[in-house]
């Protein structure tokens, strides 16, 4: 214990430069208090429990968060280590300290069907906490950080699930509440576990890399330093070392090698006041000349977790592109610390803007709570929204609205208000009037229309982007009493019907009868209750129906096939595992979230529920089908210099787009590609595939046709993406 004795003194040391006498007693007491209860406990490591909570104290002082939040890090495993309870921490020390422990403390043992259960619940109970008290999730995140710096004493299997957990969940909180040095860390350590020698090469790279540009970036920091004090500007000017797990991200989002990502560098400017940093973006583009495409202005239009900053790239000395970030000293602390940054928590005092949209993101992630089921719902449900590329809109008022990239009007409704999306029936996007499935774009100005009653329509689940807005939409459609789902399953049912010139009421009771049998339901009441709430599509039963009344045989109750034209849109996709082309047999397979997903036949995903009517259609191609449907080709070559010059030359023949490349090391005199490639069908695919197969130094061409003949691998090219993930 001499080591913790030693570590609680400097803790308490370094706290006093910014905490009273009385405020060091408490984070003393509650440290002592920790020691007693911990008494007898070691971790997996050998070393005394206290040294834990010890830690995630000492990562929560360099954030200089208060006394409570301190003495919560000190005890956050009593309750659930040692048996203390919540009351006597309460009379102990206070109702906050109390509350901070119990809000982090893991989730008592009860009877769960599975450890994914556990987890989701603990996660479900952790953001209830934060509900009440927004640095929970700050003392939860040091703790899960210190778990991670430790995490090579666990056996394999359990450091492999808890990497997976801090990338899934816990590095993506702290990225979106703009905690970007603990997020950047969560993720390299992660990284490391899941993907070692992917770690290694990536972190080796970076190493080798600097050294070898060491001198020209040392002469490129030296010229942006006086070009910035000949126009009496005082600025501190440093560099930036990448993280390797957003390399690996930028390798494989914008397909590119690893030396594509390392051959551009990062510099950091911060300075006194706004004015100054725009006076700085000036001088330097008038010094240097700027890469088209790269200024963004996160100064006037924060990003969603309050991350401010003006990023340009110029080109510099010896043709090196450097990115530079400039902002202001407190929006540089804001950007590494996010809701902890000069942290004030007393009544009457204003939160800084990340606490403020944290509190806003917690209400929004409380009220999708309410509507969700049960904890492993609500986690899937709010895990696809938690960080993404976003679009930047306006309100008719000026007011900015930041949504996920490809979000709808639908989405900007529910995002102003959930009684404005539910009643939303039309739009306009810049005046004009626009649909209400349409991707926006950052920079419009987006106006909703709606009605009296609630429009909220089951097809809006094939298209909306956000987590607020499907759970909202759900949770209205299951909500609709039994005759509201029927008569609004019934008019969907009839607008479907009617492309075919057919009423419902057309429709034969013996063959209505036998339709239903097949489905699996039981009346016609049933089935338009399925379609107003959502579970069944309005479409697919109209198809169905029409089919069935061509059926001559009466005993016979099969569906011929749902045509497909390859024109469908938002109503039709095609899945990604199989990735099925003209010319392949294909299946329908009807998603409640999706729509309408077409599968080749012989996909495994498709296989066990096929036969399924309720679930499934036969489907095949129109004769006349046009346009490009991607398909993904796997080449195995000689691993020589311009292999992959010479492939894209062959498919060019073609006059084909290729969407992707990607690629394995090479392991011996061999290398793999995996190509994603737009053909018109099979015999377009098959005369690609001979023309390669007959260059020399092609040892196989093939297709792929599931996830099990992909591997994981590195991308090295794409065309069209545009990376940021260098900046915060």
């Amino acid at each position: 214990m001499v080591r913790e004795a030693k570590s609680i003194k400097k803790l308490t040391n370094s706290l006093s430069g910014y905490l009273d006498s009385d405020q060091l007693e408490q984070v003393k007491k509650a440290y002592f208090f920790a020691e007693n209860a911990h008494s007898g406990q070691y971790r997996v490591s050998g070393d005394p429990y206290v040294s834990h909570p010890l830690a995630v104290a000492e990562i929560l002082s360099n954030l200089k968060m208060d006394q409570d939040c301190l003495s919560a890090a000190m005890l956050h495993d009593v309750i659930e280590d040692s048996g203390i309870p919540k009351t006597f921490l309460k009379k102990e020390f206070n109702k906050e300290v109390a509350n901070l422990v119990d809000g982090v403390s893991k989730l008592d043992k009860v009877e769960l069907s599975s450890k994914k259960d556990l987890q989701a619940e603990s996660f479900q109970k952790m953001v209830l906490a934060m509900s009440e008290d927004i640095r929970v999730i700050v003392v939860k995140l040091a703790d899960r950080l210190h778990n991670m710096r430790t995490l090579k004493y666990l056996t394999k299997e359990k450091r492999e699930r808890i990497a997976s957990e801090t990338l899934e969940i816990y590095a993506p909180i702290a990225h979106r509440l703009g905690m970007h040095q603990i997020y950047r860390e969560l993720e390299d350590l992660a990284f490391e576990v899941l993907h070692p020698l992917r770690y290694r090469v990536i972190d080796q790279a970076i190493k080798t890399n600097t050294r070898g540009r060491k001198k020209i970036l040392s002469k490129i920091k030296s010229s942006l330093k006086q070009k910035l004090k000949q126009n009496d500007l005082k600025v501190n000017v440093t560099g930036r070392r990448k993280h390797c797990y957003g390399i690996y991200k930028k390798m494989k989002r914008q397909n590119k090698t690893m030396k594509e990502v390392l051959d551009v560098y990062a510099f950091k400017i911060t300075l006194n006041n706004v004015i100054d940093c725009y006076k700085t973006l000036g001088i330097i583009h008038n010094a240097f000349n700027p890469i088209e495409g790269r200024f963004k202005d996160y100064i006037a239009i924060p990003k969603s977790n309050s991350y401010q900053s003006l990023h340009t790239g110029i080109m510099t000395f010896e043709g090196l592109p450097i990115e530079i970030q400039i902002r202001t000293s407190e929006m540089d602390e804001l950007a590494e610390y996010g809701i902890a940054a000069h942290w004030v928590y007393k009544s009457g005092q204003k939160d800084n803007p990340a606490q403020a949209r944290a509190r806003r993101w917690v209400n929004g992630l409380m009220e999708i709570n309410e509507r969700s089921e049960d904890a492993s719902d609500f986690v899937e449900v709010i895990k696809t929204g938690l960080v993404s590329n976003e679009v930047y809109v306006f309100t008719p008022q000026g007011d900015i609205i930041d949504l996920p990239k490809d979000s709808t009007p639908v989405d900007f409704a529910f995002a102003l208000h959930s009684d404005i999306g539910l009643h939303c029936k039309g739009c306009r996007i810049n005046k004009n009037l626009a649909p209400l499935s349409v991707p926006l774009e950052s920079g419009q100005t987006i106006e909703i229309l709606t009605d009296k009653l609630p429009q909220a329509n089951p097809t809006w689940l094939e298209f909306v982007r956000t987590s607020r807005a499907r759970s909202a939409i759900r949770h209205n459609l299951k909500n609709l009493k039994d005759s509201e789902s029927r008569k609004f399953g019934k008019l969907l049912l009839e607008q479907a019907l009617s492309t075919h010139t057919t009423k419902l009421r057309d429709v034969p009771k013996n063959r209505m009868k036998k339709l239903l049998t097949s489905l699996n339901i039981k009346s016609v009441r049933q089935l338009l209750e399925e379609i107003g709430s959502g579970r069944r599509s309005s479409l697919v039963v109209a198809n169905q129906i029409m089919q069935f009344l061509d059926e001559t045989e009466e005993d016979l109750i099969q569906f011929s096939d749902i045509q497909i034209s390859g024109s469908e849109g938002l109503v039709m996709v095609y899945s990604s595992c199989c990735r099925p082309i003209p010319g392949d047999h294909i299946i329908a397979h009807f998603s409640k979230n999706r729509g309408i997903v077409i599968h080749q036949e012989r996909c495994k995903n498709i296989i066990p529920i096929r036969h399924d009517p309720a679930l499934c259609s036969p489907v095949r191609w129109e004769e006349n089908i046009s346009g490009d449907f991607s398909v993904e080709i796997k080449i195995v070559a000689e691993d020589k210099a311009g292999i992959l010059a010479e492939v894209s030359a062959v498919i060019a023949e073609f006059s084909k787009n290729i969407e992707s490349i990607k690629s394995d090391p090479p392991v011996g005199d061999k290398v793999e590609l995996f190509m994603l490639l737009g053909v018109s069908g099979r015999d377009d695919l098959a005369r690609i595939l001979r023309r390669l197969r007959r260059m020399e130094s092609i040892l196989s061409a093939t297709r792929i046709h599931s996830w099990e003949e992909r591997k994981i691998t590195l991308p090295i090219i794409d065309d069209d993406v545009k990376d940021e993930d260098n900046f915060n």
